[in-house]
């Protein structure tokens, strides 16, 4: 039977020696409020300040005009260019990504309704040129626009005709919002399991479980006392994390604090069981770490949809992605930050958390029962 008292005992000492130790302290709350400081300002998936090259090979008032999106603005930096060999040459040179070339019969062709600019992007990097050429491309609607507004445009032109474009749930149409909810998981991962691999590790590996071993407690009574004060130290990392994301990324909080602290709860102690898991199968504090990084941290920043939509790849690598806890977790806590409450899925996905929960115990239970059997 499970004693609360000796639960008790065993709490304030795990306690005592996370301040003692220190380290526990710095992984939970340090840890958290620097990865979300560094990853959050650090990693943008927006391109600003694109060198491009202009070549003006038609000087008309209507041609300047048509340059006005590329100036002034964050997402570009022009650079003036006297002809097409000399913008090649640069681009070559990699000193610009872009070229842009109004060739000279642009206003002739503009008055015939058919005007085109031509636009030229390195490829290298294939995601940096696909949002080169939509900014461009918004650039330009946005002055074919301005355009059909002062009736200077003709009615077979491009500009007779524009689609009005609204964006739902990231009203800022900024990557930032999209990266933080993801950020949050993965610093919760490495929070939640990073703790609790390394805890009977040492144990083991300092000797201290013996004394443990040869008094009455049980392996669940450990097992609790192990992750009661980590879970509170995760919980104060989660806070730091959501303050940030609120006043430092400006994220908006559509949906409820408490679903959203639930739904916490569930991932954070799936984490940490995950971490007994690990800890339990090992004695090394090296060997667990390891273990942890490849089956946990990883796992998390590549196939639980934090870089890439889980939709668009291959269905094994989907399938294996499903089967990660942080993957609903992810999906949970965007919805929730960025669009809402929305009850189907927050219950789907909390109980497939306490599912994952309930199997991390159990074989963190067994596992530790079987060395304490060998042990005594």
């Amino acid at each position: 039977m499970i004693s609360l008292s000796r639960i008790r005992a065993l709490v304030l000492k795990e306690i005592r020696q996370i301040l003692r130790d220190g380290s526990s302290l710095l992984i939970g709350l340090l840890l958290p409020a620097v990865l979300i400081f560094i990853f959050g300002y650090g990693i943008s998936l927006d391109l600003k300040n694109v060198p491009i090259a202009i070549v003006m090979e038609d000087n008309s008032p209507t041609a300047r005009d048509a340059l006005a999106g590329f100036r002034g603005t964050e997402y570009f930096s022009p650079v003036q260019a006297s002809s097409m060999a000399e913008a090649e040459a640069m681009m070559r040179r990699r000193e610009v990504d872009a070229i842009l070339r109004i060739r000279n019969d642009f206003s002739a062709n503009l008055l015939a309704g058919k005007a085109s600019v031509q636009l030229i992007v390195h490829g290298i990097d294939s995601t940096s040129a696909s949002l080169a050429q939509s900014y461009a491309a918004a650039a330009l609607e946005e002055w074919a626009a301005r355009l059909k507004d002062r009736g200077s445009a003709p009615l077979s032109s491009p500009a007779s005709a524009y689609a009005e474009q609204r964006i739902w749930f990231n009203a800022a149409n900024s990557s930032t919002w999209y990266l933080v909810p993801g950020l949050i998981v993965i610093i919760i991962t490495i929070v939640g399991a990073f703790l609790t691999s390394l805890v009977m590790a040492r144990e083991w590996e300092r000797g201290t479980l013996e004394a443990l071993f040869a008094s009455p407690v049980r392996p669940l009574e450990v097992l609790l006392a192990k992750i009661i004060p980590y879970f509170v130290i995760g919980m104060a990392g989660l806070g730091l994390c959501l303050l940030a994301a609120r006043f430092l990324f400006d994220l908006p909080f559509e949906g409820s604090l408490r679903l959203l602290l639930i739904s916490s709860m569930f991932y954070l102690l799936s984490a940490l069981g995950m971490g007994l898991l690990i800890s339990a199968l090992t004695r090394s504090q090296f060997l667990a770490g390891q273990i942890t990084i490849l089956v946990s941290f990883l796992p998390a920043v590549l196939l639980s949809g934090f870089l890439f939509d889980l939709r668009n790849v291959p269905p094994l690598v989907r399938i294996i992605g499903h089967l990660l806890p942080s993957t609903y977790y992810m999906d949970l806590l965007k919805t929730l930050l960025l669009a809402g409450d929305n009850l189907p899925l927050a219950v789907r996905n909390c109980g497939i958390l306490a599912l994952y929960t309930v199997i991390f115990f159990l074989g963190a239970l067994r596992a530790s029962g079987k060395k304490l059997e060998r042990r005594t």
